[in-house]
């Protein structure tokens, strides 16, 4: 019992504060990565890789010759298994550490005032809404992928480089119906047309309702991958849906399109809080399904 306290008091006292930096670091590592897997479709994976590793010290324990020399080899190449496995919840947890706020640090900037930002995001705003109104009464189907901080350029390889002004009229006969670009999806960078007929990825999530259609699934699936703002125009219903972070609102009036995106674009939004959170709370957060009151 003496020898007990005796390593006790002798560990606490080389105890400095680089250590409890160092286990707070790994605690809350820890508490990302399960809080990651727990929200995917890996937390079943992981349960098998448990399971894996109690077999092998079970093994071990049992001096089981066979199993042991199995699970031991298997567990030697878990890791590359892990990084192939997890890749997409990986990729995913990447890119919300560089949509973090040390990820948004301004270092190379483009010299542009706020003023020109804000007078041309106000011009694709009011471009826009009024003309997913005309698309929406026509039921017009429409893909509209708004570029944030994660640069979309291996999507815009896959269409065609507009790079125009936005107006309701280019808008239009861009998805107008058997125009060559009207089936792909519109990139819009700094508040211009920069690429139309481009191709999404489409969401791999399981739960996503079965009434939702190839635009929408391409809508989330460039949300997930991306901080991107996806509108989406239905054209079965003539439904309004706008798609971030992996969830959707749909049955959007025009107005309420007008408000999200004036709050998400404008430089105004460097507020105390991001917008998407204000609006949120103001509409109610969407999953996948949509559980809403306008199904498309």
């Amino acid at each position: 019992m003496a020898e007990l306290w005796y390593n006790i008091v002798r560990t606490f006292s080389t105890f400095e504060w680089k250590d409890a930096l160092d286990i707070l670091v790994m605690a809350f590592l820890i508490y990302q990565g399960i809080k990651l897997v727990r929200e995917t479709r890996a937390a079943q994976l992981v349960k098998g890789i448990a399971m894996l590793l109690l077999l092998y010290l079970l093994a071990q324990a049992l001096e089981m010759k066979a199993m042991q020399f199995i699970t031991k080899n298997i567990l030697q190449i878990g890791v590359l298994a892990l990084v192939i496995v997890f890749q997409p919840e990986l990729r995913r947890a990447l890119e919300q550490v560089g949509r973090s706020r040390i990820g948004k640090l301004q270092v190379f900037s483009g010299g542009i005032s706020e003023q020109e930002t804000r007078a041309k995001w106000v011009k694709f705003i009011n471009a826009l809404v009024e003309e997913a109104s005309s698309l929406s009464r026509q039921k017009i189907g429409a893909l509209v992928v708004i570029e944030q901080k994660t640069k979309l350029g291996d999507i815009i390889k896959t269409g065609t480089v507009v790079d125009a002004d936005p107006t309701p009229e280019l808008i239009g006969n861009i998805f107008f119906p058997n125009s060559p670009l009207h089936d792909g999806a519109m990139i819009v960078r700094e508040g211009r047309l920069h690429a139309a007929g481009c191709f999404l990825p489409l969401s791999d999530n399981q739960e996503i309702s079965r009434e939702l259609g190839t635009r929408h699934r391409a809508a989330l699936g460039m949300s997930e991958m991306s901080d991107a703002i996806v509108v989406v125009v239905s054209e079965e219903t003539g439904f309004i849906t706008v798609c971030r972070n992996g969830t959707l609102e749909r049955g959007l009036s025009t107005a309420r399109l007008r408000e999200y995106l004036e709050a998400e674009l404008t430089p105004e939004k460097a507020a105390a809080e991001p917008s998407d959170k204000r609006f949120d709370r103001k509409r109610g957060k969407k999953s996948p399904e949509g559980e809403d009151t306008n199904e498309v």
